[in-house]
């Protein structure tokens, strides 16, 4: 009778698995095929683009609608240099937030803080752009700017009329908007590192401040590094914000208080207006050059953040 019973539970434990095991294996297959299906309708749609301008399209400046002459150019410009000013200031504040939040915080002020750090990701971008426009746009345009141009104004990218808008304002509003990404995963990545290599590290009578900046943080470089790369895949997708604050003008240009436009930018500001074919075509490349880039550098990223923590469980 128990015998009987043990079978049954046994075979109703395998049903069981193997249907969970179905059912993953059934999730996987709708998101590959949901991605080959975004990828495969943004060739199709931007086919008559691609046949038309060909490699041109990533090397040349002009937008004009009216001509019908398309090229990417200005639009790359503005989304690398927008989002390399934003992870170069969420980076720096981000990663000493974490350390101090893993490292130094005492527990009853570090949960609080890095609550508070991570309700920031909770704020839509639209928030963010109307705060920029409104806030940030005259402080960076009466006080900023200035101060900067007179003191560093030989430098190219210091010099030029001042807006306000431009690709300066646009990558410290991107910064802080990214900076939940970097701060909350660099905190987990840091509190990660193997206790053994901090005690060790005091044991040989480093402080804790030595201990932190000669061991932890090394360890967890890989790791640290792969949330800012993740954080940059944010960045570079960021669609309201920047066309709020960037001032959308496809121009290249040195200085980093000109205004300039991105590849989500111009899609949202322009996707309406398109009338002709390879219009809307060209509009549809720039989503596939998007699509292509976060992909890649998300990718990147999460290969990096997975390899710490393989490495703290020993696998």
């Amino acid at each position: 009778m128990m015998t009987n019973l043990q079978l049954t539970t046994d075979r109703s434990a395998a049903r069981a698995d193997r249907i969970f095991l179905a059912s993953l294996w059934t999730a996987v297959g709708i998101f590959a095929a949901t991605m080959l299906g975004v990828f495969a309708q943004l060739v199709h749609s931007s086919w008559q683009s691609i046949v038309t301008f060909g490699f041109r399209f990533l090397v040349t400046s002009t937008w004009n609608p009216v001509t019908g002459q398309f090229g990417a150019l200005p639009m790359i410009y503005g989304t690398v240099v927008s989002s390399f000013i934003a992870i170069l200031f969420a980076s720096v504040i981000g990663i000493a937030s974490a350390t101090y939040l893993a490292e130094f915080a005492p527990r009853r002020i570090a949960q609080p803080l890095a609550s508070l750090v991570e309700l920031l990701a909770a704020v839509p971008s639209v928030v963010y752009g109307l705060w920029g426009l409104f806030v940030v746009v005259p402080i960076f345009r009466t006080y900023i700017d200035p101060v900067l141009q007179a003191r560093l104004g030989f430098l190219p990218i210091f010099s030029g009329p001042i807006y306000g808008v431009g690709l300066l304002t646009a990558g410290v509003v991107l910064g802080i908007m990214i900076l939940p990404t970097v701060s909350a995963i660099s905190r987990d990545v840091i509190a990660a590192v193997g206790r053994e290599q901090r005690e060790a590290g005091m044991a040989l009578g480093s402080t804790k401040w030595e201990t932190t900046w000669r061991i932890v943080l090394p360890a967890a470089r890989a790791g640290i590094f792969g949330a800012c790369v993740l954080a940059l895949g944010r960045a570079i997708g960021e669609t309201i914000a920047t066309t709020m604050i960037i001032g959308n003008k496809a121009t290249i240009a040195a200085s980093l208080f000109s205004p300039s436009y991105t590849l989500s930018s111009v899609i949202a500001n322009e996707f309406t207006e398109a009338t002709s074919d390879v219009y809307i075509s060209a509009l549809i490349e720039l989503g596939l050059l998007l699509f292509f880039l976060s992909f890649i550098v998300n990718g990147f990223a999460r290969l990096l953040v997975n390899s710490v923590f393989s490495k703290s469980e020993g696998r």
